[in-house]
């Protein structure tokens, strides 16, 4: 074989060797990115013009970072990352720019960190890059005027809009039967980490653990099919909530929360109903605090869309609102047997996730985070299965005497098919 020849085999096996190793190379960065990124630690380097937030990270995800206007926040979006730390890693007392943050799931296969400002604030940098220490995010802010802020956060929202609110996958939905449907919503979720215990204690994390049992026990009946507005650690929109109970044609919508206040010794379970009018301030208190909880997450608050206002629509919501009274009542009293019912259990309220007009909807507050006792019910295992298993029969009392209302004849005795 001549010279040229043996050049030219060789020249083809390099040019093949370069492209089988650039092809590996892509495959390893492919793999690379495939593999879930976590967060390990968070912290807050304070210059003295600017604030920076860091997060030490296992890969270098692509961001996205943005400012909302009303309260002033910056939003960033990363995909799915796992986070380590403790829960309230996220508080940041003393830094003159940075009040708070959160984070976690904001949908599936997306994370987001919302950063609370003290005032107007610009982005300097909002990246993912390599360091001595290993890959990390960096944001970092400095004070801006507030014309300014409201302008780029107008600009922003222009751009590129509020990313679509996560929304329940048409998998998560059970196939239709004749069963009646009880929508049952553990409260925030992912990033919206709702109230927090003493010892971390998550209400997130308290109330699903609930669902999941309440859920379990009311299937255990037999009676009713149930769904759950969420069943991991995710971020669900309040809207999202209500339409799923909607959009399923539930019988009764339950919300359950744990919220805390300053009063340690207020203690016990409050079952609330929709009203447009508060029962008293403390009911009031809350429906404005569980309003807000698409904030946490980063969601710009929207007015809610004028309903219809025909006889019709304001017949149903009427109708409605008695049946959602008359189990409020049924479950107190199946309550009392557990032996933790608050003072005042029986309150009311404007809360946007009981607004279904057509749902039966309450909000059951399963006990304060803030009081030892509650505490050490809320997280007793023991307590949480005789709990669920009051609810679900409460539950059950109301189905079957729904059930046995929608057989009646309509000239049947007088209130028979109706709630007073």
């Amino acid at each position: 074989m001549s010279r040229i020849a043996l050049r030219a085999g060789a020249k083809r096996l390099f040019i093949l060797a370069l492209a089988v190793a650039g092809w590996l190379a892509q495959a390893a960065a492919a793999d690379e990115r495939q593999k879930e990124i976590s967060a390990l630690t968070a912290r807050i380097e304070a210059l003295h013009d600017r604030s920076r937030l860091v997060f030490d990270l296992t890969g270098l995800p692509p961001v996205t970072a943005y400012p909302v206007a009303n309260p002033p926040r910056i939003i960033v979006d990363l995909p799915q990352v796992l986070f380590r730390m403790e829960a309230n890693a996220g508080l940041s007392p003393g830094d003159k720019l940075i009040k708070s943050y959160r984070y976690g799931i904001f949908a599936p296969g997306r994370s987001r960190v919302v950063i609370d400002l003290t005032g107007p604030a610009k982005i300097l940098k909002a990246d993912s890059e390599p360091a001595a220490s290993g890959p990390r995010l960096v944001v970092e802010l400095a004070p801006t005027s507030p014309a300014y802020f409201a302008t780029i956060a107008e600009e922003a929202r222009r751009q590129s809009g509020e990313p679509p609110a996560p929304t329940l996958t048409p998998q998560a939905v059970k196939p239709s039967t004749d069963k009646p449907v009880v929508v049952i919503d553990p409260g925030h979720g992912g990033l919206d980490m709702g109230a927090t215990g003493k010892h971390g204690e998550l209400e997130k994390d308290v109330v699903l653990e609930f669902a999941l049992a309440l859920r379990q026990k009311i299937e255990e009946g037999g009676r009713a099919r149930v769904l759950l507005t969420r069943d991991h650690d995710t971020f669900l929109p309040l809207a999202e909530r209500v339409r799923i109970g909607r959009e399923n044609n539930a019988s009764l919508f339950v919300s359950v929360h744990a919220d805390t206040l300053a009063a340690a010794h207020v203690e016990g379970a409050t079952v609330y109903t929709a009203s447009e009018r508060a029962s008293d301030a403390e009911a009031a208190r809350m429906a404005e605090k569980e309003n807000l909880a698409d904030q946490a997450a980063g969601l710009e608050s929207k007015a809610d869309a004028d309903e219809v206002g025909d006889i019709l629509f304001e017949l149903t919501r009427r109708e409605t609102r008695a049946y959602s009274r008359q189990f409020s009542h049924s479950l107190i009293s199946f309550w009392k047997e557990v032996g933790a019912i608050n003072k005042n259990p029986n309150r009311s309220a404007g809360f946007v996730v009981l607004k279904a007009f057509d749902v039966p909807s309450v909000l059951l507050e399963l006990g304060y985070l803030s009081s030892d006792k509650d505490l050490a019910r809320l997280t007793s295992q023991e307590w949480r299965e005789r709990a669920a298993q009051k609810t679900a029969e409460a539950v059950d009392v109301f189905i079957s005497k729904r059930s046995r209302e929608a057989r009646a004849p309509a000239n049947g005795p007088a209130g028979a098919a109706r709630p007073q």
